[in-house]
């Protein structure tokens, strides 16, 4: 059986409290009874549990993190990035998911009724803002990692979407691209607004009004990809392009347009989002906007650390920069030549 506080204390003769105190270096206690307190804790090889002793000292060094799924792509790079600034300082993560809707909610709520964790790390699912800002007002520290624009009412940290739209609207366009098809995002997501805007801005700028018919919604997935570019066929509209909003899609428009025997990228260049691990490995490989997804769980780890600390949460977002990264999938558009005159003779 394992050696509880209330073995300590009935060898001590004393009470649980003071064994507490004695733990946790709280309160006035007798020079002796400290020392017979902590012998006992010597002979009987009491170990107490992290978590008691976190909160009798009012922290659990335990920092919770509430994400949608698992599944998204890029998930398990804000994950590492914010568990290799939490491990560094000695805490703990709690990982919460929303993948049974209002349950996982309850599950969480009871976690923050329990006072489970110090602070909150969340990438929001979809329908939650609302009560996480509520946390955040009743006193839980509360960052949240954002790639949607939402401006929350707490401490966030979020990349540069339409600078990312601009950066491939630019380059398609140095390689003579005129005439892109745009795969967007969810409508719903801020992002999608974003990226698209920056990049039908840009090419507004260089005199090219994006044909509306060119712009697809889509979802996000390798599918909707596929969809866009068959859409595309369907309405007999020419495009030498593809910017899509994230690299699943990205990859599914390589494939639909491969399969139609034209060449990627000389007929048509892709350009995706995200520079996931699988961009590396389409055919060709992908040219993608970086988002950096890592860093952007480090950086909002760092700013719980930070909290915790004394400093107080920042008012203002931490954005980070979005880079183009340049690989196989685009080309400079061919120049069509002109037919060879004949002579008369």
């Amino acid at each position: 059986m394992s050696i509880t506080i209330a073995d300590v204390a009935a060898r001590a003769g004393v009470s649980k409290t003071t064994v507490s105190r004695v733990l946790n270096g709280k309160g006035e206690l007798d020079l002796r009874t400290a020392e017979r307190v902590r012998q006992v804790i010597a002979e009987l090889g009491y170990v107490p549990s992290a978590r008691a002793v976190g909160l009798a000292r009012g922290r659990t060094r335990i920092v919770g993190m509430l994400v949608p799924s698992l599944t998204w792509p890029w998930m398990g790079e804000v994950l590492q990035g914010a568990v290799d600034v939490v491990e560094s300082e000695g805490y703990g993560l709690l990982l919460f998911t929303f993948n049974r809707g209002e349950e996982s909610m309850q599950q969480f709520a009871s976690q923050v009724s329990a006072q489970s964790f110090d602070g909150l790390l969340v990438i929001e699912p979809e329908g939650t803002l609302t009560y996480i800002e509520q946390l955040h007002a009743r006193g839980l520290p509360v960052v949240l990692i954002d790639d949607r624009d939402k401006r929350p009412q707490f401490p966030s940290v979020a990349t540069t979407n339409y600078a990312g739209g601009q950066s491939a609207a630019r380059h398609l366009l140095e390689l003579g691209r005129r005439r892109p098809l745009v795969i967007t995002g969810v409508e719903r997501f801020g992002c999608t607004h974003e990226r698209l805007d920056g990049f039908r801005d840009t090419y507004a700028e260089a005199g090219i009004e994006l044909d509306p018919g060119l712009v697809f919604e889509g979802d996000f997935t390798h599918e909707s990809g596929r969809r866009g570019v068959q859409h595309a066929l369907d309405e007999r509209l020419e495009f030498d392009a593809v910017f899509a909003h994230n690299d699943l899609s990205a990859g599914g428009a390589i494939q639909a347009v491969r399969e139609t025997g034209r060449n990627v990228p000389n007929d048509v260049s892709v350009v995706g989002f995200d520079d996931i691990p699988y961009a590396e490995h389409t055919e060709p490989p992908l040219t993608t906007v970086h988002q950096p997804m890592r860093q952007m769980g480090q950086a909002a780890a760092r700013m719980l650390m930070t909290h915790f600390g004394g400093t107080p949460l920042p008012e203002e977002p931490q954005v980070l920069p979005t880079t183009l990264i340049v690989r196989s999938s685009t080309a400079p558009k061919a120049r069509t030549r002109p037919a060879p005159q004949t002579r008369s003779h």
